[in-house]
């Protein structure tokens, strides 16, 4: 079964970022809101099925009212390409109140 899914790891306070809101957008259309849960993961992934349609992708990451203020991030966005629709695809998000860093994860 192929999915995306996404976490999100505050490497300045060494824990899992709770309670922030994260979206999935295929285009201009919103496919997913959630938030993250006690272990800054979705509670299931953000798009999962038989086969994900390839294309872009953007995840939106609200992290201005988890950052602490003044926060210097309102949103942050990573795009990324599903090139296999039967692939997963985790795309973790490491923060910190002034930088940030992601990867391909399995």
């Amino acid at each position: 079964m192929a999915r995306i899914s996404t976490h999100i790891l505050d490497i300045a306070r060494g824990k899992p970022a709770e309670g922030v809101v994260v979206e999935l957008y295929k285009g201009l259309e919103l496919l997913r809101q959630v938030k993250t849960n006690a272990d800054g993961r979705t509670d299931a992934p953000l798009l999962e099925g038989a086969a994900i349609a390839c294309g872009t992708y953007d995840l939106h990451f609200r992290v201005g009212e988890y950052l602490p203020p003044p926060a210097f991030y309102q949103v942050i966005t990573i795009s990324f390409v599903v090139s296999d629709e039967h692939a997963n695809y985790h795309v973790p998000l490491l923060l910190a109140p002034h930088g940030y860093s992601t990867y391909r994860g399995s």
